[in-house]
């Protein structure tokens, strides 16, 4: 081929990628960089075989094949593929062209790998990690042994291999199953259509480097996590790209939480420790390829072993499982953007309690300052008299106040000045502002501190909870305290956003709990988070489950969404539906374009409404203990049907019902004037909540009840009840009912924490003549029981 037509295609196709993760064309819009990996003026290495390993402290080095991308053509189609190509440094001889570069593997637990890799000489200090607990111990359980051409270390819950020429790495579960292995040269070649290898690119532009780390996907495998992507839950076929993002909605591909773990249906999950820019292809371009394209210039990789429950607990202990928000949390937060003043506050409360709808949080969004939106950390004079009047006779009431507040500063804010004066923003190559908005840098010890003083301040005041809004649009071009890019900083601002505010809550008023949008890994530490801007629409509502769900199968515990959507004024009939589900997530609020009150809808719509907050209010116990339960293994409060079901295949393939905590079944109506729809049931026995009705494993047309949404409760469940009280601080824990969902009489089984000790307690009732009574009193005696049927 002439050298004409090469550059002429080199000059296509440097086009085509013109909008790689260096040319963004909007303001923060998502960095993907899957374009670096496909661009003829890189150049890519290959990962090729081990040169050395020490078997004893899982340590080598991996011989990287230095490569390019050429163009093969026939019959009138052009393709490309990296091939082995020589040096072209000068002088010749000073670097290597095909690096040996060091290479480790280490065991964490026996359920959990590390991998980790560098791509070139790494000067940069290692420091504690945000996103882990701690830096993980080793784990000695695992038995190496050496085989024919490689190395394999097994553990009781499966194998890794690694085999030396060529380099490749599999993953076995304890039958010698093959789950996943990584893609070298020589799997490529199966296909006629070129995909990418493992391997990293080192960038013509400037000689930066990313990893793409080149798994292979099997028939019928599925993939879940990602953080809160509101797209089809089995990511499988997609490309995902982690960066957050003000998503602006909630039925489109940004997301606000991105998480870089997923888990498959074969039996393993992967979490990518890094704050980069990621964009994994599961499968998108490459049926066999799940190409993960991390931004980071080194590797650190772990790989978990086992079904979904175990892998969520081994992901979450390094991580960090969650702290255990407040009783108070778990009631309805009423609000709309927004109340304004005193009177509008004490207004709304004043109405709940006349109508008797229970709730334990007033929140104020935008509008407590003085100017609409420009939060200075200041109630407004003119029209708060007396915010801490307001807030202590709020607490009277059995109402805690929620604030919203968010990072960034518009240059009218009376604080702006001193937060440039004082250093506390991100800035940039110049020593400018990246944006016109002054970004506090969560990265500089100084900021934190002139920052939490600002919210202790209100907490003081007694206020309990602050709303941790935005967050998504930390400067990627910005140069930071730490001393990093926004290439690093970026996705981890969420992370510092987050614990920033819920520490010095803590350190205040003795409680975790921020209400947060934005999100990374680790940020489920910091309970809790809301589902953003949803739209207000049918899909909207649907698309909201999904991003709950995928945020769920992510470590999250506990996540909420504004009922009803946010961005139009919300039709009865839409909210009424909304409720059902809203009701039956870890935490309710009823926010967005007003009205949001529910007598603002009529006397027909409130009762419905009272009715929804009522059942749960009713069902504080169940859902205490259900959370208690998700804070000790790292699962999540709605969960995806196959987290309990992981041997039922149709429990795979569902993602509009959920679970919520371990015995109830949720489905969700979300068409308009839909008082019916198809629900599948996991294997087993279904009792609805509503109707009494016994249902068995498999798909059924069900009607919704009094409340609209199908609720279902697992045969054999206990589920305790508690009296009917307008706020969580008037409930009498120390009457509790237990209401036994059974068909047989067989033993029932449920779980009990009592706000007061915290001890999360096993519940068992066996049936006694006619009734049911209690096999052993968890509580010892500090509860007065009553045991039931559920008829």
């Amino acid at each position: 081929m002439s050298s004409f037509i090469q550059k002429g295609i080199r000059t296509m196709l440097l086009l085509l990628v013109a909008q790689h993760a260096f040319a963004q064309r909007l303001l923060n819009e998502p960095i993907d960089i899957s374009g670096d990996f496909r661009d003829m003026s890189n150049t890519y290495f290959v990962a090729d075989s081990l040169a050395n390993f020490d078997p004893a402290s899982g340590t080598g080095r991996l011989v990287w094949q230095r490569s390019l991308y050429t163009v093969r053509h026939a019959f009138d189609n052009m393709m490309l593929g990296v091939s082995p190509a020589p040096p072209n440094e000068f002088p010749s001889g000073e670097y290597a062209p095909n690096p040996a570069l060091p290479f480790s593997i280490e065991f964490v637990s026996p359920r959990t790998v590390r991998i980790r890799a560098q791509t070139g000489p790494d000067f940069h200090p290692r420091e504690p990690s945000l996103m882990l607990v701690k830096e993980p111990s080793r784990d000695g359980s695992w038995l190496y042994s050496k085989i024919q051409g490689g190395h394999r270390y097994i553990s009781k819950f499966g194998s890794v291999t690694i085999l030396e020429h060529p380099w490749k790495l599999e993953f076995r579960d304890a039958s010698g199953r093959l789950l996943t292995s990584t893609r070298n040269p020589g799997d490529v070649a199966k296909s006629f259509y070129p995909t990418l290898p493992f391997s990293f690119v080192r960038r013509a532009t400037d000689y930066s480097r990313s990893v793409a780390a080149v798994f292979s996907l099997s028939p019928d495998e599925k993939i879940f996590g990602c953080g809160e992507s509101f797209t089809k839950l089995n990511k499988y076929g997609q490309k995902v790209v982690l960066w957050t993002d003000d998503a602006n909605g909630v039925e489109n591909t940004e997301i606000y939480k991105p998480i870089p773990f997923f888990l498959s249906s074969r039996g393993y999950g992967m979490f990518m420790h890094t704050s980069t820019p990621i964009t994994c292809d599961f499968g998108a371009t490459f049926g066999a390829s799940n190409a993960l394209m991390i931004g980071d210039e080194a590797l650190d990789l772990f790989v978990f072993l086992g079904e979904p429950k175990d892998i969520l607990d081994e992901y979450t202990n390094l991580t960090g499982k969650p702290a255990m928000p407040p009783l108070w949390s778990f009631g309805l937060w009423m609000s709309r953007i927004t109340y304004f003043s005193e009177a509008d506050g004490r207004r709304v409360a004043d109405q709940l309690r006349k109508n008797r709808i229970p709730s334990d949080v007033i929140h104020f969004d935008t509008g407590w300052f003085e100017t609409d939106w420009r939060c200075n950390y200041e109630f407004s004079p003119s029209r708060f008299k007396d915010p801490t009047g307001m807030i202590r006779d709020l607490r009277t009431q059995g109402f805690r106040t929620c604030l919203w507040q968010l990072p960034y500063f518009v240059p009218k804010n009376t604080l702006f000045n001193e937060i440039m004066e004082k250093g506390l923003a991100v800035r940039d190559a110049k020593g400018n502002l990246p944006y016109e908005d002054a970004v506090l840098d969560f990265s500089n010890p100084n900021t934190v501190n002139w920052y939490q003083k600002k919210i202790e301040g209100l907490l003081k005041l007694g206020v309990a909870v602050i709303k941790v809004d935005f967050g998504e649009a930390a400067p990627p071009n910005g140069l930071y305290a730490s001393g990093r890019t926004g290439f690093y900083e970026h996705n981890l601002y969420p992370l510092r956003y987050n614990k920033t505010v819920a520490d010095i809550t803590k350190q205040t008023t003795g409680e975790t709990i921020i209400w947060a949008r934005s999100a990374w890994a680790g940020s489920q530490r910091y309970p809790l988070h809301w589902g953003g801007d949803a739209e207000t629409t049918d899909m909207g509502m649907q698309a909201e489950l999904r991003g709950g769900l995928s945020l769920g199968l992510s470590g999250f515990s506990f996540w909420s969404h504004d009922v009803g959507g946010f961005v139009k004024k919300t039709p009865p009939e839409l909210y009424k539906r909304w409720l059902g589900m809203g009701v039956l997530t870890s935490h309710t609020r009823c926010h967005g374009q007003p009205p949001k009150e529910p007598w603002e809808y009529g006397q027909g719509f409130q009762d419905t409404f009272r009715m929804a907050i009522e059942m749960k209010y009713r069902l504080m116990p169940y859902v205490y203990a259900q959370a208690k339960h998700c804070t000790e293994k790292g699962l999540p409060m709605l969960r995806a049907l196959f987290v309990e079901y992981p041997n039922d295949p149709g429990s795979w393939l569902v993602d509009n019902e959920y679970l919520y905590g371990i015995d109830i079944l949720v489905a969700p109506l979300f068409e308009e004037n839909e008082t019916s729809r198809d629900v599948y049931l996991p294997p087993g026995q279904w009792i609805d909540y509503q109707s009494k009705k016994v249902y068995s494993g498999g798909w059924h047309r069900m009607e919704g009840g009094a409340i609209p949404v199908v609720m279902l409760v697992r045969d054999g469940a206990v589920i305790p009840h508690i009296g009917l009280a307008q706020s969580t601080n008037d409930m009498d824990w120390n009457n509790l009912e237990l209401v036994v969902f059974s068909t047989t009489g067989a033993e029932s089984k449920g779980k009990i924490c009592l706000p007061a000790d915290q001890q999360l307690q096993d519940i068992s009732v066996v049936k006694k003549g006619k009734g049911y009574t209690l096999t052993k009193d968890p509580t010892g005696g500090k509860v007065k029981w009553t045991v039931r049927g559920y008829r």
